[in-house]
């Protein structure tokens, strides 16, 4: 009941209690979730804007000041957040561009209310030195080129730099943004730059920031999670399964937590090729989690499809069966199709054919979509084994008839192998393997070669150009990336290609500026 109360009277507490629900709408993706937090967020919002009315009114009847008071203000600030985690719940229940505008024009005007009334008083210690308002900057940095002309059209400018430079100063600051601004920045460092960036998060400032919360909270399962993504960056895939299981172990309430693990240990056990461990976490969430039930049906699929028929019989299924099963899955949630599960309904389409052609290596080709082939370059010996595994799929592809997919799945084969050599640093025949996928886009009696696959070329052009990056060739390197940007559409996860192909592009013109090179794999 006094919980209850406080959420009612207390804007602090109305947004603290509004922002747990809306991570567990993010979470989970459930309808009722996403509904019961935009409700209690708009229910907060009201409590900041009621308080700040009620400051006001006493404030200036007893002539405290003719400025804003510290409560007021923070009145303010609560306001502000609530119109951006609005906003947030905006992008995520609809796709079209009108509630795209309008989501943007609320995170503007959030963005306004922070930084136009709270900014002077920072100096003063009113307000704390940075809220999570400075994630714009940061973010939308990061975006394609397109999507930031977009926002450009409600008054959006980004710049990674500031927003990271903001998000530090208040990590130090001992506030009650301070917890906020380190757990960001470990998202950031953990997931965003390194998933839709050249798969190079800072693991350096991520330990940094990670270290003390570790000591003081060892089995807090939040910093047992970002010690496991730590680990598994590095390539210490061992050390990250252990790390995922204790946060497992760790609680039990939230069990949306659990299948963030059991996706990461499901990954850790792909580069291990220990299919039948990764199979097995791939089961465990299809049968639990609802964010894609065609992406797990999938994986699933995907990794019966590399093991033996004895073996598929200890599980009682099959790769076919399951495939078969992958676009009756498909799913809008709260208005929008999942691009992870739009590609795999695309890739497991051919197994409804009559007469199916097999898919080639299809957890290796997920796990390129992923940066996987990243954190195995870290390794030889597990970069050699993956190399293996294409060179046995390439011999099963060469040994059956030609068909319209033949050209497809030599491309696949031919981009994952250029990425294993030249992680392996053999990058004379990593750029022969890129340059074959360029070739077979090539337009022959008025049609290309590539029937369905067209994503595979941008990707070839963006690892290409990196590779070039990685010799000290920045000019080619930008030359291929520019390519790679403006001359392909409409192909299979184009906004995760761009984030990639723009943060290659920021990289490459950065090396330029500075004179610096930047040295090849190992």
């Amino acid at each position: 009941v006094y919980a209850s109360w406080l959420t009612k009277d207390s804007m602090y507490h109305a947004l603290t209690y509004a922002t747990i629900l809306e991570m567990q709408a993010m979470m989970t993706f459930e309808p009722q979730h996403i509904l019961a937090a935009g409700t209690t967020m708009k229910e907060a919002q009201a409590i900041c804007q009621s308080s700040f009315s009620r400051l006001m009114v006493v404030n200036h009847s007893e002539h405290v000041c003719d400025v804003s008071t510290s409560e007021e203000l923070h009145a303010e600030v609560c306001y502000a957040e609530c119109l951006l985690q609005r906003a947030a719940l905006t992008f995520l229940q609809d796709e079209n561009m009108i509630s795209f505008i309008k989501g943007g024009i609320k995170v503007r005007n959030s963005y306004q209310t922070y930084n136009l009334r709270a900014f002077p008083f920072k100096q003063m210690a009113i307000v704390p030195c940075c809220s999570n308002l400075e994630i714009p900057s940061q973010m939308i940095s990061m975006l394609p080129t397109r999507t930031l002309k977009l926002l450009e059209f409600v008054g959006f400018s980004g710049n990674k730099d500031f927003g990271l430079q903001q998000l530090q100063e208040g990590s130090k600051e001992g506030t009650f943004r301070s917890f906020l601004c380190n757990m960001l920045l470990l998202c950031y460092h953990t997931f965003m730059s390194f998933i839709l960036g050249t798969g190079e998060g800072d693991v350096h400032d991520a330990e940094k920031l990670l270290q003390p919360y570790l000591q003081k909270y060892p089995k807090g399962s939040i910093f047992l999670f970002f010690a496991g993504r730590i680990e598994e960056m590095k390539g210490n895939l061992d050390a990250a399964i252990t790390r995922f299981q204790e946060c497992c172990e760790a609680q039990q309430q939230w069990k949306e937590f659990h299948h963030m693990c059991y996706w990461e240990l499901m990954w850790c056990f792909t580069y291990k090729k220990h299919f039948k461990m990764a199979y097995f976490y791939a089961d465990l969430l299809s049968k639990e989690n609802c964010w894609s039930k065609a992406t797990y049906m999938y994986m699933k699929a995907a990794y019966l499809s590399m093991l033996t028929a004895d073996d598929c019989l200890t599980f009682g299924e099959t790769a076919f069966t399951l495939f078969r099963q992958v676009p009756g899955l498909k799913q809008k949630i709260a208005g929008k199709s999942l691009p992870t599960e739009k590609f795999a309904i695309r890739k497991a389409r051919r197994y409804l054919a009559e007469n199916p052609i097999p898919l080639p290596a299809p957890p290796l080709e997920m796990m390129y979509i992923w940066n996987g082939y990243t954190v195995i370059g870290k390794h030889k010996d597990l970069t050699e084994g993956m190399l293996k595994t294409l060179d046995e799929a390439q011999k099963k592809l060469d040994s059956c008839p030609r068909t319209d997919l033949s050209i497809d799945d030599q491309c696949l084969l031919s981009l994952l192998k250029g990425l294993c050599l030249k992680h392996l640093g053999h990058q004379e025949e990593a750029e022969h393997y890129f340059t074959l996928v360029l070739s077979s886009s090539l337009v022959i009696h008025s049609e290309t070669q590539i029937k369905y696959d067209h994503y595979l070329v941008p990707n070839a052009l963006l690892e290409h150009g990196l590779l070039c990056l990685e010799q000290g060739r920045r000019d080619e390197a930008i030359k291929l990336l520019e390519a790679a940007k403006q001359n392909y559409k409409n192909y299979s996860m184009e906004s995760r290609t761009h984030f990639r192909i723009q943060a290659a592009l920021h990289k490459a013109r950065g090396t330029r500026e500075n004179g610096t090179h930047v040295p090849a794999s190992p």
